[in-house]
């Protein structure tokens, strides 16, 4: 039994005429009775009384005709109240990030989203390196960070910021009163703090290999994690080459640009084909917070 079905039993019942209850119905008449059939058929009683020139109403179609407004009603009403409670319920967003850099970084677009969209309830999923590439294949996330030379693969990569490359040290470092350094110049600078990929980019990977070659392995420090990173760095035991986020600079550090190197662009990898509203309104809010004086994808 289906709305249409009892639908079309209400129009009939109400104009005891099949060719009226079709036009009421906008549908063909011959559609109208196969309505009917199916339902007595599925009932397994006669509704109608039809002759040549009347239609009347059985007992059983009599009995019925108190249930069948009931039951669209009822009908009605359920629908209206699964649409009312699947429209309050908050958008799911899915995120990804490796490290407690990329919740920095988001922090403020965070906050806006719950200000601007609260109905968007963002999830964040933390998984270190290409776990996450797992995740935003299978759709478990739907957006993650990366820079843009690591993006997996089937994914959609939109720039959200280019980075610097810089060197950074300590306030009391050798290379502090510099305005900005060279390779060479980082050559002859001490001791490096550098991380293998996937902790960072092929790019820095390659210019940390330089220096490292450069020096020897007395004077690199491997670190695992950025965060190790940053630690023998603040504590003075070396300095390191990262990619710059200003948002992400830390008190009585120095960040000394090396020109001679492009910037990175740093960006959100997107579930391919994803394009819900949710998705939009964060990576424009990400925008705006990341790099406020661009605004490049309205």
């Amino acid at each position: 039994m289906n709305t249409t079905q009892l639908e079309c039993f209400l129009a009939v019942a109400d104009c005891l005429n099949f060719s009226r209850a079709a036009e009421q119905l906008r549908i063909t008449q011959p559609a109208v009775s196969h309505q009917i059939r199916t339902l007595e058929d599925e009932l397994g009683v006669q509704l109608f009384s039809r002759t040549s020139k009347t239609v009347r109403l059985t007992q059983e179609g009599h009995m019925f005709l108190q249930y069948a407004g009931e039951i669209l009603k009822l009908t009605g009403i359920s629908k209206a109240r699964v649409k009312q409670s699947h429209t309050g319920q908050a958008a799911r967003l899915e995120i990804g990030y490796r490290s407690a850099s990329d919740l920095s970084l988001i922090r403020p677009a965070l906050d806006r989203l719950r200000q601007e969209a609260p109905h968007i309830m963002p999830l964040l999923r933390f998984f270190p390196f290409s776990g996450l590439d797992n995740l935003l294949a299978e759709g478990e996330i739907q957006m993650m960070f990366t820079f843009q030379e690591n993006t997996p693969k089937n994914s959609v990569y939109r720039e959200l910021v280019r980075c610097p490359v810089v060197c950074v040290c300590r306030a009391d470092h050798p290379l502090a009163h510099k305005e900005q350094v060279t390779l060479e110049t980082l050559k002859g600078a001490g001791r490096i703090a550098a991380c293998r990929p996937p902790a960072c980019t092929n790019s820095l990977f390659a210019i940390q290999g330089q220096l490292v070659t450069a020096g020897g392995p007395d004077h690199v420090i491997f670190c695992e994690t950025q965060e190790a990173l940053f630690a023998m760095v603040d504590t003075g035991y070396a300095f390191a080459v990262i990619a710059d986020f200003p948002q992400l600079h830390q008190p009585g550090l120095c960040y000394l640009p090396l020109p001679e190197f492009p910037a990175l662009s740093f960006g959100a990898a997107c579930s391919s084909g994803n394009r819900s509203p949710a998705l939009r309104t964060f990576l424009r809010l990400l925008e705006k917070t990341l790099c406020p004086e661009e605004g490049k994808h309205p």
